[in-house]
C-alpha cells in the first residue's frame, strides 16, 4: 500500500490527490519529516505519496495539507498567500502545490527567490499559468529587492474613492463602467507583503518528541502480496538476498512503485536498506582519489554534499569536474520530490538507456562495490568496472544475492575537462532524450616532449601539430543512443593520441554517425536528432575544452575560438521571473461587478478541504470498476472470456453490450457505441467494465479479460485518410466563400504555396475523468460526475438504462479541470458505470487511472493545412485557397464543428479579398478526438500565420510590418461575410507594441544574434481574433435558478459547471450586482439537472455570456417584485430585514431566469448567417532565446494586450490569459502526443505512447517567460455580453503562437549564418517550413550546420510527427 492509498482510504485525508502515480505532477506531495541524531536536527523533505510505500515512512513525520490550516480554524500563510494570489483556479493540484512551498520553507530558514522558484519542479498545473503562484511564493523570500513604485500608489488611492455612479436595480444588464485603472507587479506584491511580515503566523506542527527518541528496528512486514524487510545491517541484509535472490532492493520506489501500478509486476520480496550504515556513507576517500557514494543515498544529499564541497574549496577547481559533472545532471535529474527519495543505486541497477547519471559514471571510470553472503557466511565483495556493468537492455552484471554497496566516482586532475548534457522534451522533471557525459585528458606540448624525450621516440605526426596538445585518456558516455547507457567506443579509438583540433573534432563527429547507426525503426525515434545531440555535445566539449585552455593554460591559435563561438557554452540561467497586469477596476466601492475578488472556493482549495469526486466518503455498499479496453486499432470481434476477471477475489461483475437495457449508443450522431459489441475501431475503444471492492481488484480483474481479434486494415494518419478518402460527416467536405479564388490567384503579382502541420494535444486536466452512479427507487438514478456537459450524461444514461430522463439526475460539484475534455467524453464512462449500477443495484465509483484516460478519452485534433496565397510585391494579402484536413478518430463526437470553427479562424485578424477555405474531416482508427480550448480556433488561425510568415520571408519584410498592413478595419466583412463592429484589433496592435517596446526589441534581438554564433534570439508580433458564440444556433441559451431566504441569503444555481474558470465567482458576483447585495450573501452549492434543466455544456467561452444574463434576468425579476415593497419601507432598511418583511408579505422569492443569444446561426449550406456574437481581440509580443545546437529554448518574455470588454472580475480574466496562453505555449512548442502510425513504426499500431507526465510533457513553473505582462484593453465595452464584458476562456490560447513564430525567428538567424558558412543553400535562409509543435527536435534539425552535415543529415530534414 502507498502512503497516498493509506492516507485517502484508510485516514479519510483526502486533500492530498491522485493525479497521476507516478510521481510526475505532484497532486500527491506531503511533507516527511524525521529526526537526525547526528545533527540533532529535523529534517523535512517533500515526497510523492503517490509512490512512497506506507511502510517507507516508518518512525517519521507525515504533515498533509490538512495537518496546516484550514477554513474553519484559519489557514496557514502558505494557504492564505496562494489564495488570496488567485494562484488556485481548479484546485486540484493546489494542495500538492502547497506542501511543495510549506516544506521548502520549513527546510529552508532564509529562501531566495531563485530557491522558491525552483522549489515547485515536481509541481504541475494546468490552469493558471503558474505566475500568481510564483508571487505568491516569492512573498516569503529573504532577499526580495525593494519595489519599484509605479502606477500603483495613485491607481489605489483612486480606486479607495467612494464613487456612487449608479445602481444596478435600475441599470440594465448590458450596462457597463468607466473603471480605475490598476497596475500590479511581482514586485509590489512582494513590497506589500513585507509590510505585514510580523502579522501573527500560526503555529506550525512540532516534531512528535516520540519520533525524536525513534530507534529503528529490523522489520519484517508480510502482506497480501509482498513482503517488506527492513534491515538494519548489511550483514543481516545479505543474508535476506541469500534467501531471497530475486528480491527488489527499494529506496524511493520510482521505478517498482510505477511498474507494480501499471505493468502489474509482483514482487514479492521487497527490501528496504535506509537503516545499514554501509549503504548510506557518502565520503571523500582522498587517498583513492575519489567520492564513496553509497547506493542508498539520496540524490538530493549527494547534491548537497558535492555542492557544499565545491563551494567550501575542500578540493582544488581542477579535482571538481567530475563533481561538477554529477551535479549538472542532478539539476534537471527529476524533480524535487523524487530526488529526495531517489538514489543512485538505482538509477545504476535500473539500467535505464535513457539514465542522467549512468552515462557520467561510464565516462569517470567509476567503480561499483557488490556484497554478498560467501559460502562461511561472511560477505563478499566484489568490485567492478562501471563500463563492465550494463550488459543489455534492463540488464546488468548484479549476481543472484548480491547487494549494491556504493560507487566510487574519480575525482580529475590537471589538463581533465569533462561536461555532462541532457537534452529533454522539457528542461524540468523530464527523462533524457540524449544524455552524455564526455571526458577528455590532454597532454601539454611540454610533457608530450619530454615524454618522447625519456622514450626517446618522436611524437607522432597528428600530434606534432602547433598547438601541441595530445588527447592521452578520452571516455564518451551516452544514454537514449543503445539499449543500454554506452560508450562511442569508435571515436574514443579515433581520438586517443590525437591532437586536440578542429581536424580531429571534424573526424571525431564523422566517427559518432558509425558508434551510433539509428534509423527510422529505432525505438524512441529521432535517429537523425539523436545523432545530431551527441555531435553537438562533443562540439560544446571542445569548445569549453578550447576556452579552458585558452583562459587558464595561455593556448593560442585555433584553439583561440571565435568570441561568437562562446555562447555554445553560455550556460542555461534562468534569472527570477517577474509580471505585471495592468487592469480596470469598478470604483463603485459596493459593487461586486468589475472587481477582482479571489475564487469563491480558493481557501477550501488551499486546504485540502475542496472536494472532487474520488474525495468523497463512499456511499453505502460502494463498489468500483475498471474499463476493458480493445488493443488493437481495427479488428472484429470474435469472442470474450471474462471467467479469469471473475474469479479473482473482490470482483462483483463483468458487464459490456449484451448488459444494456436500452440502446447501447452515445453520443448525438448515433455512430458510437457504449461498449463495442461487433467491431472495435481504435486501441482503447471500451468494450467492456469490470466492477469490484476495490478500485485495484477492478484494475487487475479488468487485465485478465481475453477478448479475441480478427485484425482488420486500419487507417491512422491524416495521409492515410487522404490517400483513402476516409472522411466523417459531408463526404465532400465543409466549404467557405469569398470572391473568386482562382481569379484572385491568376492576377496577384505574387503566389507562394505551403503546408503547416499541428500536432494534437492532450487536455491534462489535473482530476481525470470521475463519476459515480448512484441508483435509486424505481428506477432513478443520480450521477455525481466530473463532467462539464450534465445534460447529455443524462439524456445518454436515460438512454442507456431505458428510462426517461426525469428520473436521471447529474450533479456537478466542481471538477479539477476539463478545457474541452470533459464536454462529451466524460459520459462514456458515466454511462458505463451507470450500467454496472443499475445491474448490481449499488453505487459504482469509475475513476480512470492517468494512463487509461490519455489513450481513452481523445485529444485535441491534429490538423494538417495546405495553402497558397495570392499578395502584392508590397504585401498586401489579395488571396487564400486553402485546404484543411483534422485527424477526428473513429467516430464523429465534435469534430464537424470543431473543423467549423477552423474555417471560421483561417483569416484570423487580415483582409482577404478572395477566400476559398475547405475542410475534410478524417476518419481514422484512433479514439475520438474531441472538444479542446480554442476548439479548432487554434489550428485554422495557426495555418493563416504560417502562410504570413512564408509572404513575409517571401518578399524579405519584416513580419510585423505585413501583418499590419493587412489586419481588419471597422466595418470590413469576414470570409463568412460577418461585419466586423467595435474591432478593436488595430487598438491592440499599437498598445501591445509599445508595452512591449517592440522596436527596442528588435534591434536589441539583432546585435544580440551578430554576436552569438551558437544561441539566437527572436522577437514576434501575433494578433488573433476568436469568434464568440456555439456554432450550433441551438445551444446559445443559459437558464438560471434563484433563491432567497428568509435570512436573506441568496442561493443561486445556473446551467454551467465550475472547472477552475470561475465561473461560480463571476455568477455570484452578477447575482450581488443585480440584487445589491454583498457577495458573502450569495451562494453557489453545485450544477444539477433537476434544478436547471436542459443545459447548454460549459464551452465555447460562452458561459459567463448565457449563464450570467439568465441570472440577472432571475434576479431581476425578484428585485421587480421587491421594489414596491422597498420603495414603501424607511430608508436604509437593511437587505435582512426586506426580505424578512417580503416573506411576510407573501412575495415570491424564487425566479428563474432564460437567455438566448440573438444574431447568431451560420449555416454551412446555404453559406448564411452571422457566425458569432461578437469577437474578442488579443495581441502578444513574446521574445525567446534558442540553443542551436541542442533546441532547447526560453522565453525571455512576453506581453499581452486583451480585448475583455468591461471585466467582470479581472484578477479571473487575467488567470484565464496566463493559463491558456501557458496551454497553448505547450501545443506550440512542447506537447506533442506521438501514436503508432506509419512514421513511428518501432510502436505498436494506434497504441499511445505518450501517456502520462513520465512521457508527455505539459509546461512547468520553469517554462513561464522570465517577463509576464498582461494588460487588459482599456474602455472597449461590449454591448453584446452581460455587463459589457466578453468571452475570456479561449481567445488568449493563440496569442502563445507568439512564442512559436519568435522561435521561427532565431532559427532563421541561424540558417543565416549556416549559409553564410556554406552549410545551406543561399535563399534557403529565407522561407522554410517548420510544423507545430516547435520541439527541440524540430528547432535543432531545423537548424542545419557543418555537425549535421558531416553525420550527413540532409539539410531540408522535416522531422516526424503524429497528424
Amino acid at each position: 500500500m502507498t502512503l497516498l492509498d493509506y492516507l485517502r482510504i484508510k485516514k479519510g485525508l483526502t486533500g492530498t490527490k491522485l493525479g497521476c502515480g507516478e510521481g510526475g505532477c505532484g497532486a500527491c506531495t506531503v511533507m516527511v519529516s524525521h529526526y537526525d541524531k547526528d545533527t540533532k536536527e529535523v529534517q523535512h523533505r517533500s515526497i510523492n505519496a503517490c509512490l512512497a510505500p506506507v511502510c517507507s515512512v516508518d518512525g517519521q513525520h507525515v504533515v498533509t495539507v490538512e495537518g496546516i490550516g484550514n477554513s474553519k480554524k484559519g489557514l496557514h500563510p502558505v494557504q492564505e498567500k496562494i489564495a488570496s494570489f488567485h494562484g488556485s483556479q481548479c484546485g486540484f493540484c493546489t494542495p500538492g502545490i502547497v506542501m511543495a512551498l510549506y516544506t521548502h520553507l520549513r527546510k529552508t530558514p532564509s529562501p531566495t527567490l531563485h530557491g522558491l522558484e525552483e522549489a515547485f519542479d515536481g509541481n504541475l498545473c494546468r490552469c493558471t499559468g503558474y505566475r500568481p503562484i510564483l508571487d505568491a511564493a516569492k512573498t516569503f523570500a529573504t532577499d526580495a529587492a525593494p519595489c519599484e513604485k509605479k502606477l500603483e500608489s495613485s491607481s489605489k488611492k483612486e480606486e479607495g474613492k467612494a464613487v456612487e455612479r449608479h445602481s444596478f436595480w435600475e441599470d440594465g444588464p448590458l450596462s457597463g463602467f468607466d473603471g480605475v485603472q490598476v497596475s500590479s507587479s511581482t514586485n509590489s506584491k512582494i513590497e506589500a507583503a513585507n509590510l505585514v511580515k510580523d502579522r501573527v503566523k500560526l503555529k506550525e506542527i512540532p516534531f512528535p518528541k516520540e519520533l525524536q527518541s525513534f530507534e529503528p528496528k529490523s522489520l519484517v512486514i508480510k502482506g497480501e502480496k509482498a513482503t517488506w524487510y527492513r534491515p538494519l545491517s548489511l550483514k543481516e541484509m545479505v543474508d535476506i538476498t541469500d534467501v531471497h535472490p530475486k528480491a527488489k532492493i527499494v529506496v524511493g520506489n520510482t521505478e517498482i512503485g510505477i511498474e507494480v501500478r501499471f505493468k502489474f509486476c509482483d514482487y514479492p520480496v521487497l527490501i528496504n536498506p535506509l537503516q545499514v550504515p554501509e549503504l548510506n556513507q557518502l565520503a571523500l576517500e582522498q587517498d583513492k582519489n575519489s567520492i564513496n557514494i553509497g547506493a542508498a543515498v539520496s540524490l538530493t544529499s549527494i547534491r548537497e554534499y558535492m555542492t557544499d564541497l565545491i563551494q567550501s574549496k575542500k578540493l582544488k577547481p581542477q579535482n571538481t569536474g567530475s563533481l561538477v559533472a554529477v551535479l549538472d545532471q542532478l539539476r534537471w535529474f527529476s524533480s524535487t520530490q523524487i530526488r529526495n527519495v531517489g538514489c543512485v543505486g538505482g538509477n545504476l541497477v535500473t539500467a535505464s538507456p535513457i539514465s542522467d547519471l549512468c552515462p557520467v559514471f561510464l565516462a569517470t571510470n567509476s567503480v561499483l562495490k557488490f556484497a554478498k553472503k560467501g559460502e562461511n557466511g561472511k560477505i563478499v565483495f566484489r568490485e567492478l568496472p562501471v563500463s563492465k556493468f550494463f550488459l543489455n537492455y534492463r540488464k546488468v552484471d548484479l549476481r543472484d544475492g548480491e547487494v549494491l554497496v556504493s560507487v566510487s566516482l574519480p575525482l580529475t586532475r590537471r589538463m581533465e575537462y569533462i561536461k555532462a548534457f541532457k537534452q529533454a522534451r522539457r528542461r524540468e522533471d523530464d527523462i533524457a532524450i540524449v544524455t552524455g557525459c564526455l571526458r577528455v585528458r590532454l597532454e601539454t606540448p611540454e610533457e608530450a616532449e619530454k615524454k618522447a624525450k625519456e622514450e626517446s621516440t618522436k611524437l607522432e605526426p597528428n600530434a606534432a601539430n602547433h598547438n601541441g596538445y595530445k588527447i592521452v585518456d578520452v571516455s564518451l558516455g551516452f544514454g537514449g543512443m543503445w539499449k543500454t547507457p554506452v560508450r562511442a567506443k569508435k571515436t574514443e579509438a579515433l581520438l586517443l593520441g590525437k591532437a586536440w583540433n578542429q581536424t580531429t573534432l571534424d573526424a571525431a563527429v564523422t566517427m559518432l554517425g558509425h558508434d551510433f547507426p539509428l534509423d527510422r525503426s529505432t525505438p524512441g525515434g529521432m535517429a537523425e536528432f539523436r545523432k545530431t545531440l551527441c555531435a553537438s555535445f562533443l562540439f560544446k566539449l571542445y569548445v569549453h575544452t578550447c576556452q579552458k585552455l585558452t583562459s587558464e593554460e595561455g593556448a593560442n591559435g585555433e584553439l583561440k575560438l571565435p568570441a561568437a563561438y562562446r555562447s555554445a557554452i553560455t550556460a542555461f540561467e534562468r534569472p527570477v521571473s517577474k509580471g505585471q497586469q495592468t487592469y480596470q477596476v469598478n470604483p463603485v466601492q459596493r459593487q461586486a461587478i468589475g472587481k477582482p475578488l479571489a475564487h469563491r472556493s480558493a481557501n477550501l482549495q488551499v486546504t485540502g478541504e475542496a472536494e472532487y469526486i474520488d474525495d468523497l466518503a463512499p456511499k453505502h455498499q460502494m463498489l468500483y470498476s475498471a474499463l476493458v479496453l480493445s488493443t488493437v486499432p481495427h479488428a472484429e470481434i470474435k469472442g470474450i472470456d471474462a471467467s479469469a476477471a471473475l474469479a479473482m477475489p473482490g470482483v462483483k461483475g463483468y458487464f459490456d453490450a449484451k448488459d444494456v437495457r436500452g440502446v447501447n449508443q452515445v453520443g448525438h450522431w448515433g455512430d458510437e457505441e457504449l461498449f463495442a459489441s461487433k467491431t472495435v475501431h481504435c486501441v482503447g475503444q471500451i468494450i467492456g467494465i469490470v466492477v469490484a471492492d476495490t478500485h485495484r481488484q477492478a484494475v487487475e480483474a479488468a487485465q485478465k479479460v481475453q477478448v479475441e481479434y480478427k485484425k482488420l486494415p486500419a487507417v491512422l494518419t491524416i495521409e492515410d485518410a487522404i490517400k483513402a478518402k476516409s472522411w466523417l460527416g459531408e463526404q465532400d467536405g465543409y466549404l467557405l466563400l469569398r470572391g473568386d479564388t482562382e481569379k484572385g490567384l491568376s492576377s496577384s503579382e505574387c503566389v507562394i504555396e505551403g503546408e503547416m502541420r499541428i500536432g494534437g494535444q492532450e487536455h491534462f486536466y489535473l482530476e481525470t475523468h470521475c463519476s459515480e452512479a448512484i441508483p435509486g427507487e424505481n428506477g432513478e438514478m443520480t450521477i455525481l460526475a466530473s463532467t462539464q456537459n450534465p445534460n447529455t450524461t443524462i439524456e445518454s444514461v436515460a438512454h442507456n438504462l431505458h428510462v426517461p430522463a426525469h428520473k436521471v439526475v447529474c450533479k456537478v460539484k466542481r471538477m479539477g479541470g476539463g478545457f474541452g475534455g470533459k464536454e462529451t467524453r466524460s459520459v462514456n464512462y458515466s454511462a458505463a458505470a451507470a450500467v454496472a449500477a443499475e445491474a448490481l443495484g449499488r453505487p459504482v465509483r469509475i475513476m480512470l487511472d492517468r494512463n487509461v484516460d490519455m489513450a481513452t478519452s481523445g485529444q485535441r485534433h491534429a490538423f494538417v493545412g495546405k495553402y497558397k496565397v495570392g499578395f502584392t510585391k508590397e504585401g498586401k494579402l489579395t488571396a487564400l485557397d486553402v485546404q484543411l484536413y483534422s485527424n477526428a478518430g473513429w467516430c464523429l463526437d465534435l469534430s464537424v464543428p470543431v473543423m467549423h470553427r477552423g474555417l471560421f479562424h483561417i483569416d484570423n485578424v487580415y483582409y482577404i479579398p478572395h477566400v476559398r477555405a475547405h475542410g475534410y474531416v478524417c476518419k481514422t482508427n484512433m479514439p475520438s478526438h474531441t472538444a479542446f480550448r480554442g476548439f479548432g480556433g487554434p489550428q485554422g488561425l495557426m495555418v493563416a500565420e504560417a502562410a504570413m510568415d512564408d509572404v513575409a520571408r517571401h518578399l524579405g519584410i519584416p513580419g510585423d510590418k505585413l501583418r499590419e498592413m493587412n489586419l481588419y478595419k471597422e466595418g470590413q466583412v469576414t470570409h463568412f461575410g460577418q461585419v466586423l463592429t467595435q474591432c478593436t484589433v488595430r487598438r491592440a496592435w499599437q498598445e501591445c507594441k509599445e508595452r512591449s517596446e517592440y522596436a527596442k526589441r528588435i534591434k536589441e534581438a539583432k546585435k544580440f544574434n551578430e554576436t552569438h554564433r551558437w544561441r539566437k534570439r527572436g522577437v514576434a508580433l501575433i494578433p488573433t481574433k476568436f469568434g464568440i458564440a456555439f456554432t450550433a444556433k441551438f445551444m446559445n441559451q443559459g437558464g438560471a435558478l434563484v433563491h432567497i431566504y428568509t435570512d436573506g441569503s441568496v442561493l443561486v444555481t445556473h446551467g454551467g459547471t465550475e472547472m477552475g474558470q470561475g465561473l461560480h465567482t463571476k455568477m455570484v458576483q452578477v447575482a450581488a450586482g443585480a440584487l445589491g447585495v454583498p457577495v458573502e450573501y450569495v451562494y453557489i452549492a453545485e450544477t444539477a439537472t433537476d434544478k436547471v434543466p436542459n443545459t447548454s455544456p460549459t464551452a465555447a467561452s460562452m458561459s459567463s455570456d448565457i449563464n450570467g444574463m439568465a441570472v440577472f434576468r432571475a434576479c431581476q425579476k425578484i428585485a421587480e417584485r421587491l421594489k414596491p415593497l422597498r420603495d414603501s419601507l424607511p430608508k436604509g432598511t437593511s437587505w435582512k430585514d426586506l426580505i424578512h418583511k417580503a416573506y411576510f408579505e407573501r412575495i415570491n422569492l424564487s425566479a428563474q431566469g432564460f437567455y438566448k443569444v440573438p444574431d447568431v446561426g451560420y449555416d454551412f449550406k446555404t453559406r448564411s448567417g452571422p457566425g458569432f456574437s461578437y469577437f474578442s481581440y488579443g495581441v502578444a509580443c513574446s521574445e525567446v532565446e534558442v540553443d542551436v545546437l541542442t533546441g532547447d529554448h526560453q522565453i525571455l518574455s512576453t506581453h499581452i494586450v486583451m480585448d475583455v470588454g468591461n471585466s467582470l472580475n479581472p484578477a479571473i480574466d487575467i488567470g484565464q490569459i496566463e493559463g491558456a496562453f501557458t496551454q497553448g505555449m505547450g501545443l506550440f512548442t512542447l506537447e506533442e502526443m506521438i501514436w503508432g502510425d506509419s512514421n513511428h513504426p518501432w510502436l505498436r499500431p494506434g497504441m499511445l505512447m505518450t501517456q502520462g507526465p513520465g512521457a508527455y510533457k505539459i509546461p512547468s513553473f520553469n517554462d513561464v517567460p522570465l517577463e509576464f505582462n498582461i494588460s487588459l484593453l482599456k474602455n472597449v465595452p461590449n454591448p453584446k455580453a452581460i455587463h459589457s464584458s466578453k468571452a475570456i476562456g479561449e481567445p488568449p490560447l493563440f496569442l502563445a503562437a507568439s512564442v512559436f513564430y519568435a522561435i521561427k525567428e532565431a532559427v532563421a538567424s541561424a540558417r543565416r549564418d549556416a549559409e553564410k558558412d556554406e552549410v545551406v543553400q543561399s535563399g534557403k535562409s529565407q522561407a522554410f517550413p517548420m510544423d507545430s509543435p516547435a520541439t527541440a527536435e524540430r528547432i535543432r534539425m531545423t537548424c542545419p550546420d557543418k555537425l549535421t552535415k558531416l553525420l550527413g543529415v540532409p539539410q531540408d530534414i522535416r522531422p516526424l510527427g503524429s497528424w
